[in-house]
């Protein structure tokens, strides 16, 4: 299967914006840019929202023939191991293998040997175009890597045939996850990782490093630019250069997960790819639904009344909320605004506290981030919510579309000579 050089994850937690998310992408093929779009949703969202895979699968399905989609598209178990995979195999056909859990973890004497025999040939000063300095694999750099990644490329190996074997046959897209650990991967890590996924068998066609900086949740990237443009530029130099060497899938690029909301970096990775001529895959997960809240709030009435409900509810439960997702949110506690003062507040004032525009006086990112994690609280609304995202549906559609496309999709992909 053929990812196609751009593609953008579109995560949909209540499943009701399938429509609008690919419209988005329909937009952007009618400005020029071809994007391949991939529905996501891992088993946390599913186990919190009560869905299953196949309900994901029926979502992307009905819009694409609501649309007249003829391209390819996507349904992606996000984030899935050895325990979460089987549940998926049978709707998904592109598998997240997330083997962040395992780096660093001390492997097998065998997993070091088997590691460094596959990357053998890299040795000595490795020149990789468009990297100016030689990455130096001498005996200490390669026992290292060796010593932090030869444990979770075998645990993708192991999941990845898990899937092969349960496909029977049929085609799917792998990707592999490195980024919810805690040290970013240096370009020379990335080269022998890379060579040691090509040893295992794996046509791996996405790959998402751990970045230098943080990407949290809904809110723009935080750290240096300039060193997250130079890593960028380099892993997007050692991706085309491990193609070549390993023999790894023509079209395998680059994905950046908690993409949603960097806002700062688009234009930088706009100019990156441009350069390089690589592709790129964007994971932007949940920042769908908190759009449908902000539309929901703009309503008034009944819908900033539930915004305010599901706000309370969050407040409350904080660090429940919080506690899976602490490596991924940064939230100043002190900056949240006690429910009381937020149900004082009018349509505008809640819709723009949450909507990110850092540029609006009144956007709060701890308020924001604090949602993002809060889809929970709606969830157990049941139809309460949902119905008023049908009730809504206009106004809602309306802002998905438009976030996905005007501040995600045509910044990053088609850049400032792009549509207007």
């Amino acid at each position: 299967m053929k990812l196609g050089k751009y593609s953008i994850g579109i995560g949909d937690r209540f499943g009701l914006q399938g429509i609008p998310l690919l419209r988005a992408v329909v937009l952007a093929g009618e400005g020029g840019v071809q994007i391949t779009p991939v529905w996501n949703k891992s088993n946390r969202e599913h186990v919190i929202t009560g869905t299953e895979p196949a309900d994901t699968r029926r979502g992307a399905d009905g819009a694409v023939r609501a649309l007249a989609w003829r391209d390819a598209y996507f349904v992606d178990a996000d984030h899935i191991g050895g325990s979460t995979v089987d549940r998926f195999v049978e709707p998904c056909d592109f598998f997240t293998i997330d083997v962040a859990g395992e780096i660093g973890l001390p492997p097998a004497p065998e997993e070091v040997v088997w590691f460094l025999d596959a990357v053998a040939p890299l040795e000595g000063a490795i020149r990789i175009p468009g990297i100016d300095e030689a990455v130096v694999a001498d005996e200490p750099f390669r026992r290292g890597v060796a010593g932090r990644y030869a444990r979770a490329v075998r645990e993708a190996g192991r999941v990845y045939r898990r899937i092969l074997s349960r496909k029977g046959g049929k085609e799917f897209v792998a990707e592999i996850s490195l980024d919810e650990s805690d040290i970013p991967q240096s370009p020379g890590e990335l080269l022998f990782i890379l060579g040691a996924i090509a040893a295992e068998g794996i046509p791996v066609q996405s790959i998402a490093p751990k970045f230098t900086g943080a990407f949290f949740k809904g809110v723009d990237y935080v750290g240096d630019r300039g060193v997250f443009l130079e890593e960028f530029e380099k892993n997007l130099a050692v991706v085309a250069f491990a193609v070549r060497t390993f023999h790894l899938p023509e079209d395998l690029k680059l994905s950046v997960h908690t993409g949603s909301d960097k806002f700062s970096l688009y234009p930088l990775m706009h100019r990156a790819i441009r350069r390089f001529d690589a592709g790129l895959h964007l994971k932007t997960a949940g920042t769908t639904w908190v759009e449908e809240v902000i539309a929901l709030s703009e309503a008034g009435g009944e819908g900033l009344r539930a915004a305010n409900g599901i706000y309370a509810g969050a407040f409350k439960r904080c660090d429940e909320l919080c506690a899976p997702y602490l490596s991924v949110i940064r939230i100043n506690r002190a900056n949240l605004p006690t429910p009381a003062a937020a149900a004082s507040w009018t349509a505008e004032e809640f819709a723009s506290g949450l909507r990110h525009d850092p540029s609006h006086s009144r956007f709060n990112p701890d308020f924001r981030q604090l949602f993002h994690v809060g889809y929970k609280i709606a969830a157990e609304m049941g139809t309460e919510f949902t119905g008023l995202l049908r009730r809504h549906a206009g106004a809602v559609g309306e802002n998905v579309t438009h976030n996905i496309y005007r501040r995600h999709i045509v910044p990053l992909f088609a850049g400032p000579d792009g549509p207007e």
